[in-house]
């Protein structure tokens, strides 16, 4: 079977977002790395105040939050100084590290137009030496990325998905392999490396994976190492994810992702005393 385990996607609500969640559920806590995935699509009214919309200022330690914006726009800030806007088809990969506080917003021109905003995050876990490191931050636009072989609205934004494919620009402190976008109705061809852990979820459309049959929307497949092959019936939005396993202890409380419960309390502490830094949104440009 190409295809290791089946994991639809449940609502769930976050404050005043409802999202698509496939992982974790009540039964699957992780699939190392791979920590949590987050779909978000919502409907921004035109002449929106965009402090009003997204999700505004708080930490994170000790983790990768990747978003992948499939429309709309999104505009990062945080408490390193970093300012940027990242359009439909490009990546914000957030190596946290020691802690950052940020805020993830549409940027002013977006809300005054209006329109749909479709977004992924996913949390990739850190091991214990890198939990510590310097926070990077890496804002990729959807034309500085390789195309897939057969699917220009699909890119490769890090690692190499394929074996003989092009290899994509992010250079995270932990290698993955990732691809995001929307196929083609032509056939789908990637790799899981041996020793990676993996998934391709489906935003919507839907086809067949070879070795297992029909794939279906709003749904992540965990998948089993070596060649994998999608078969679109229809294009379709995807995400691909591969890295290979952490097998540590893991401890998590909200934002903060760490190997015990002393390191929580450390970073709770070190939030609360202002060193993770400061984010004041009006204030900034």
């Amino acid at each position: 079977m190409s295809v290791r385990r089946t994991l639809p996607a449940y609502d769930v609500q976050m404050q005043e977002h409802l999202l698509k969640q496939p992982l974790p559920t009540q039964s699957v806590d992780q699939i190392d790395p791979f920590l949590l995935l987050h779909h978000h699509r919502v409907d921004i009214e035109p002449e929106s105040e965009p402090f009003r919309e997204g999700v505004g200022p708080h930490p994170h330690r000790g983790f990768t939050p990747i978003t992948f914006i499939y429309e709309g726009s999104l505009q990062h800030r945080d408490s390193r100084g970093n300012n940027s806007i990242v359009n439909a088809g490009g990546v914000q990969w957030m190596d946290v590290g020691m802690g950052i506080i940020h805020s993830e917003r549409p940027p002013a021109s977006f809300c005054a137009t209006g329109g749909t905003q479709e977004l992924i995050q996913v949390w990739v876990n850190l091991p214990a030496r890198l939990k510590m490191i310097e926070p990077q931050y890496f804002a990729i636009q959807k034309d500085e990325m390789p195309e897939f072989a057969n699917h220009p609205d699909l890119h490769i934004s890090s690692g190499t998905p394929t074996l003989e494919g092009p290899t994509g620009p992010i250079r995270s402190a932990y290698p993955l392999n990732a691809f995001h976008g929307k196929t083609t109705t032509e056939n789908l061809v990637f790799e899981v490396p041996e020793g990676h852990q993996a998934f391709l979820y489906l935003l919507d459309g839907g086809g067949r994976i070879e070795g297992y049959g029909l794939a279906e929307a709003l749904t992540m497949y965990e998948l089993e190492p070596g060649k994998q092959t999608f078969f679109p019936s229809t294009p379709t939005k995807v995400l691909f994810l591969s890295g290979e396993p952490i097998q540590e202890k893991k401890e998590s409380y909200g934002p903060f992702v760490m190997n015990n419960q002393t390191q929580i309390m450390e970073a709770m502490r070190d939030y609360q005393m202002g060193k993770m830094g400061f984010l004041v949104e009006h204030d900034m440009p």
